[in-house]
């Protein structure tokens, strides 16, 4: 079960979570398909390759839940090399191996679309996964700090992951390998804009408030008035995320399930794997769960600038890279169910 708190200011939310998930969901499709003039629009308010609507969504989405993490005691996950070893396991070398093989297995054929799939399964999560880990309840401190981790591997070796998945290993199925041009610096500002300002607005907000009000006042009055804040983020991020590329949605159905299908089977998989393997290692329940969402989750923000940044906004890999969220977020919804039901079933 959700904290008490929140249950008591979110329960009409969290009761009917799905069903606001896909009813955003199918108003992004309606009004993207309805109304094809919103993605100029809205491409009038983008920094390169960034949608200030989106980045605003998933700012304010992650800000309360990580407002909530107890950063004095976040040096007790970094002392736990187990832990760490396992998230590096599976987010460094199961996640992009899996991604791969299943782009290969469904797209082959599709090779702009299989690019995309690759490109999300080598951008580790290090946004929304904050969100899905608070939903379930999982360990906050560890969320945090496992992300954080993974943001420093992100912006050192993802330009060497591309080269390696994109150029060399394509070859050995005698397909042509592509090359990928990201620099460091395009890595380290999706980053910073995603998880370092909200990151540093929970940490000046937890210390400076609990300073002057108290800790108690910060935990049973701010922190309940703020968490409504990431679930009408979610859904705002979702309507508009959905309404980029209605349109296409439409026209292209069979093309949205053939990238989906391989897309779910990636997200449950990695889910269930880290949960088991977790498990075995001895994690409690909140490790558990923050390792699971932690390796199953994707940095969609970076794989769609990606994708976008090198081929361009009509390729097929930028609309694969799209269909990643989509797929996503109702994914992920579904898992948090599961892993409560884990809690109530095996701890």
């Amino acid at each position: 079960m959700l904290q008490n708190s929140k249950m008591k200011k979110l329960s009409f939310l969290d009761r009917f979570l799905t069903i606001w998930i896909f009813a955003a969901m199918a108003v992004g499709v309606g009004v993207g398909y309805v109304f094809p003039s919103i993605v100029p629009l809205l491409a009038r308010f983008s920094v390169r390759t960034t949608s200030i609507p989106i980045a605003i969504g998933l700012i304010l989405m992650m800000y309360p839940p990580l407002a909530k993490v107890r950063y004095e005691e976040m040096g007790r996950v970094f002392k736990n090399r187990k832990v760490l070893a396992l998230s590096l396991l599976q987010n460094w070398f199961i996640g992009p191996l899996l991604m791969f093989g299943l782009a290969v297995l469904f797209l082959s054929d599709k090779p702009e679309y299989m690019i995309g799939l690759i490109l999300i399964g080598l951008a580790r999560c290090i946004a929304m996964v904050i969100v899905w880990n608070d939903l379930a309840g999982g360990d906050p401190e560890y969320a945090a700090a496992l992300v954080a981790f993974n943001s420093i591997f992100q912006v050192l070796f993802f330009s060497i992951y591309a080269y390696v998945f994109l150029t060399v290993l394509p070859t050995w199925f005698g397909m042509r390998g592509v090359t990928v041009n990201v620099g460091i610096g395009q890595i380290a500002e999706s980053v910073l804009v995603y998880l370092g300002i909200p990151f540093f607005a929970g940490l000046i907000s937890r210390f400076a408030l609990i300073c002057i009000k108290g800790k108690t006042w910060y935990e049973s009055v701010f922190v309940p008035k703020i968490s409504p804040i990431t679930l009408i983020a979610l859904l705002f991020t979702i309507i508009v995320m959905f309404s980029l590329k209605g349109e296409r949605i439409i026209e292209v159905p069979f093309d949205v399930l053939r990238i989906a299908l391989p897309l779910l089977i990636y997200f449950v998989v990695m889910f269930v794997v880290s949960f088991f393997l977790s498990k075995r290692a001895g994690a409690p329940y909140g490790q558990a769960t923050a390792l699971s969402f932690t390796a199953a989750s994707n940095n969609f923000e970076l794989a769609i600038a990606v994708a976008v940044g090198t081929f361009g906004i009509n390729h097929g890999a930028a609309f694969a890279a799209v269909i990643g969220p989509l797929v996503e977020v109702p994914a992920l919804i579904g898992l948090v169910n599961v892993s409560l039901w884990i809690r109530r079933r095996y701890f």
